[in-house]
């Protein structure tokens, strides 16, 4: 099984000052989670490649960005050149063996995301073409929603598939993330977990977020 990572998602941060959230959580952080929304595919507005790009200027982290848009793959260029790391793209929005292929090109890890209704079938074809499945434990849009816990059936079966067949997958969760959610997915298998609200808007984000990492993983902590 890959290592157990913590994924702070700055849509919960202060973007005032982001850099100065960023570096806050740090010490606790083993990758950024970027949640990057259109309007369109989700009803709320994000950010976009300029943000990554003075991200990237700022930190070492691992830039993680989640593309909930209609079209991904017309911004995978401009990702890529801000600093991307991996972009996740979602099943939801067609076939998404191109966007695999450009993104390899361009030299950026693959990911693959589903919906809370998706079902998990539509995904597991591709496990063996990417390299993380983002498992969405709240409906994607906004942050600050309650974990829906039927998603960890999803996850349950994609271990079972990645562990079976060997695969070089990781697999994420994001949504409702905080300590009492964080064991019951570490429970089910994940490998990451992404944490917003529960870290940034806590009084002290590098404490939540230790907490929500020994929760999960306590023989780790």
């Amino acid at each position: 099984m890959a290592a157990h990572k913590l994924a702070p998602s700055i849509l919960s941060a202060d973007f005032a000052c982001l850099a100065e959230e960023v570096e806050r959580v740090a010490p606790e952080a083993d990758l950024l989670h970027v949640d990057v929304m259109d309007g369109h595919f989700v009803p709320n507005l994000t950010i976009g490649p300029p943000v990554v790009a003075s991200l990237n200027a700022r930190t070492d982290l691992f830039l993680d960005c989640h593309l909930m848009v209609d079209n991904p793959e017309v911004l995978f260029d401009e990702f890529a050149e801000a600093g991307a790391d991996r972009c996740i793209v979602h099943i939801e929005v067609g076939d998404p063996r191109p966007r695999f292929a450009q993104l390899r090109k361009l030299g950026v890890g693959v990911g693959l995301t589903l919906n809370p209704e998706t079902p998990v079938d539509s995904v597991l074809p591709f496990l063996e073409e990417i390299d993380l499945l983002l498992v969405m434990s709240v409906h994607p849009g906004w942050g600050g929603q309650p974990f829906i816990p039927e998603v960890l059936d999803k996850v349950r079966a994609a271990r079972r598939i990645i562990d079976e067949r060997r695969l070089p997958v990781e697999i994420e969760i994001d949504g409702g993330i905080k300590e009492q959610t964080a064991a019951l997915a570490a429970a089910a298998g994940v490998d990451i977990l992404v944490a917003g609200s529960a870290i940034f808007h806590a009084d002290d984000p590098l404490d939540a977020a230790r907490r929500i990492r020994a929760a999960a993983w306590p023989t780790a902590a």
